[in-house]
């Protein structure tokens, strides 16, 4: 299980990174064969599963989403801590979101789960 410091510094960075655009610092919060799962993988890359594995499939994802957007930004509202997991509440382009977030032994991100509030 993870403390509060520990979630406070993951959310603040994760946040961070991705309000800079800055795909090299948000890709090494992950493991390299991490998998990601999203509506927004559908709504971008056309995987029906919504599900993508692997640093390279999910950064090429996200730099598609990134170009997308450029005016993404991200509000966090709170993190909240699991076993093993963060969830990160956060308002985003797309309204309230929610990720969760399933961390290895070693502090990466090994699964993640995106949730909106709007339908897509």
């Amino acid at each position: 299980m993870f403390d509060k410091a520990f979630a406070d510094h993951f959310a603040t960075d994760w946040i961070d990174s991705w309000n800079n655009h800055d795909l090299h610092r948000i890709l090494s919060h992950y493991t390299d064969d991490f998998e990601m799962s999203s509506p927004v993988i559908i709504e971008v890359t056309g995987e029906p599963s919504g599900t993508l594995k692997g640093k390279e499939k999910v950064g090429a994802y996200w730099a598609k989403a990134l170009r997308m957007m450029p005016d993404l930004h991200f509000e966090l509202i709170t993190a909240l801590v699991g076993v093993d997991s963060i969830t990160l509440y956060y308002k985003g382009v797309r309204g309230p979101s929610a990720e969760v977030f399933h961390f290895n032994q070693r502090g990466l991100v090994a699964k993640a789960y995106a949730h909106y509030a709007l339908n897509l």
